[in-house]
């Protein structure tokens, strides 16, 4: 490589401007997924990573509700 790395650093710097970058991290990728550089892999990654985190809290809340406020009266039938 005659550039010394410089093109794989600069993928890698292509999302410091991106939603939800903060200091003193910066763009935190531990396992490079994002080492391509490919805007439209990153932004289907950052849709998919927002839709699973809203079925987690979702889950939570089925899990945590019942809990709270109550359960329906009466038995469950096994047969």
């Amino acid at each position: 490589d005659i550039w010394g790395g410089l093109a794989k650093t600069a993928k890698i710097f292509a999302f410091e401007n991106e939603r939800g970058v903060q200091e003193p991290v910066g763009f935190w990728d531990p396992l490079a997924l994002s080492s391509s550089g490919d805007v439209s892999t990153f932004k289907r990654r950052r849709t998919v990573e927002l839709k699973h985190g809203r079925l987690c809290m979702l889950a939570t809340m089925g899990y945590i509700t019942p809990e709270v406020t109550g359960k329906f009266p009466g038995y469950l039938s096994y047969s």
